[in-house]
C-alpha cells in the first residue's frame, strides 16, 4: 500500500466490480478497446482456455446473458423448454451489447449451447464463431491428442483476428500469468472457507464476474486489494449453516438470489459459480508443448462438472470429498430451469451425499427470476433444520 493511500473497505471494492459484473453492454471492454486498438473474443462461463485467447493478443469476455434486460427477439430463436441464457445472449448480440467482440467460442456444454452456436453463425457471420469441443476419451494418445489439436485450431482462428501468431513461448507466458491468477483465487476462495463472514459469496461472485470484462492484471489487482481488505476486516461473525452450492455452472442466477441465501442463515463456502473462472484447481506445468499441457488440465487438473465425462467416476464422490474439505453441513441444489446437465446428474449426486448422511435442499432459477422470497423461506428452513437436527452441529 502507498503511504497516504487510504485502503478500501471489501463493500467499497465489491460495489465498484458489481458496477463492471452487471453491465451487460460491456463498458470495460469497449473502455479496454478504444485505450489499446486491441480485439476481444467472448466465451460462455464455462471453461475456456483463455491462455489461448491471452497468447493471441485478444482479450477474453466471459459472456454470461443478462437477466436485466428484457427479451424480446431472443425468445423467436430458442423452444420456451430450454434455459434462459441462449436466449438472452441472442438478445444481447441483437440489441448491439456485444458488439465489442470480435469473435464468440462456445464450449462444448449441451445441445442448447451447440445450437447457439450455430444460431450465431446464421446471426452474425461478419464475426468469428469458434464451437470448442471438447474430448471424451482420457487416453492421452487419443482425446488428448484430439483436444491439442482443437485448442491449435482455436488458436489459428484467432489470430487471423488479432494478427498475432500463438507461439509457444506466448503461450507459455500466458500459462504462467493465469497460474498466478488462480493462485490468487485459491488464496481467496480459502479465506471464505476459513472466514465465511470476512468474504461473503455475494461480494466474491461480483470479484469474479467483474474479472470476466477487464485485463487479467487489473483483475489480478482488484482480487488482491479486495483479498487484504477482507483479511483486515472485523466482520461480526454469525452461527450460520456453511453450506456449499451446486448446480450454477453455466446460467448464472441473479445476484439477489446469492445475496437471499446469505440472508437467510447462508455461509456459503464453495460453489460452482462462474466455473470457467476457478475450473483449473492447480498450477500447469510451463515446460513441454503448451498445447498439450493445456489439453492435459482437461484430463489431470480439472474439477468435477456435469458436462465433463471422466471414465469410471463415481458421481457424488467429488462433491462428498468436497463438502468434507470445506467443513459444510449441507450442499444446496441451485440449478437453472431446464439446464439438461445439471438436473440429469443432481440425483447421482444426491444419492452420494445421501450414502455419505450430508444434508441437501434443491431448487430451481431462470437468470431473470425476481422472486425470491419462497427461496428465503425453504433455505431457512433448510439452515434451521442443520442447526437443530444436524449431526454435524
Amino acid at each position: 500500500m502507498e503511504k497516504g493511500h487510504t485502503m478500501r473497505t471489501p463493500e467499497q471494492i465489491a460495489e465498484q466490480c458489481e458496477q463492471i459484473a452487471l453491465d451487460d453492454h460491456l463498458g470495460e471492454v469497449t473502455k479496454w478497446r478504444e485505450e489499446t486498438g486491441g480485439h476481444a473474443a467472448g466465451h460462455l462461463p464455462v471453461y475456456t482456455p483463455r491462455e489461448v485467447i491471452d497468447a493471441a493478443g485478444m482479450l477474453p469476455v466471459g459472456v454470461v446473458g443478462s437477466g436485466e434486460m428484457e427479451i424480446i427477439r431472443g425468445d423467436a430463436y430458442f423452444q420456451s423448454y430450454i434455459c434462459h441464457l441462449p436466449r438472452s445472449v441472442v438478445e444481447m448480440g441483437l440489441t448491439g451489447r456485444l458488439d465489442s467482440l470480435d469473435a464468440m467460442i462456445f464450449p462444448a456444454t449441451c445441445d442448447v449451447i451447440r445450437n447457439l452456436s450455430g444460431m450465431w453463425k446464421l446471426l452474425f457471420p461478419e464475426k468469428l464463431v469458434h464451437y470448442l469441443d471438447v474430448p471424451h476419451n482420457h487416453d492421452p494418445e487419443v482425446g488428448g491428442v484430439f483436444y491439442a489439436g482443437e485448442l491449435r485450431r482455436l488458436a489459428k482462428d484467432l489470430s487471423k483476428i488479432s494478427g498475432v501468431e500463438v507461439t509457444d513461448d506466448a503461450l507459455r507466458t500466458a500459462i504462467e500469468k493465469r497460474n498466478e491468477s488462480r493462485r490468487l483465487m485459491r488464496k481467496l476462495f480459502d479465506l471464505r472457507s476459513d472466514s465465511p463472514e470476512k468474504v461473503p459469496t455475494s461480494e466474491l461472485y461480483v470479484l469474479m464476474r467483474a474479472g470476466f470484462q477487464m485485463p487479467q492484471d487489473a483483475h489480478d489487482a482488484l482480487v488482491k486489494e479486495y483479498y487484504e481488505a477482507a483479511l483486515a476486516s472485523s466482520r461480526p461473525e454469525f452461527d450460520n449453516a456453511r453450506v456449499v452450492v451446486i448446480g450454477s455452472f453455466c446460467e448464472q442466477p441473479p445476484i439477489g438470489l446469492i445475496r437471499t441465501l446469505e440472508k437467510a442463515g447462508c455461509y456459503i463456502v464453495d460453489d460452482d459459480l462462474l466455473l470457467g473462472a476457478h475450473f483449473i484447481l492447480d498450477d500447469l506445468e510451463l515446460e513441454g508443448d503448451p498445447f498439450t499441457t493445456l489439453a492435459k488440465s482437461w484430463f489431470d487438473h480439472a474439477r468435477s462438472m456435469p458436462s465433463r465425462f471422466v471414465p469410471d467416476e463415481v458421481k457424488g464422490e467429488y462433491l462428498v470429498q468436497l463438502t468434507k474439505k470445506r467443513q459444510a453441513e449441507g450442499v444446496i441444489f441451485a440449478a437453472p430451469s431446464f439446464c439438461d446437465p445439471a438436473l440429469l446428474e443432481q440425483p447421482m449426486l444426491q444419492d452420494a451425499l445421501e450414502r455419505a448422511g450430508i444434508a441437501h435442499t434443491s431448487f430451481k432459477y431462470a437468470e431473470n427470476n425476481g422472486q425470491f422470497h419462497p427461496i428465503l423461506e425453504q433455505a431457512g428452513t433448510f439452515t434451521d433444520s442443520i442447526k437443530l437436527w444436524s449431526e454435524a452441529s
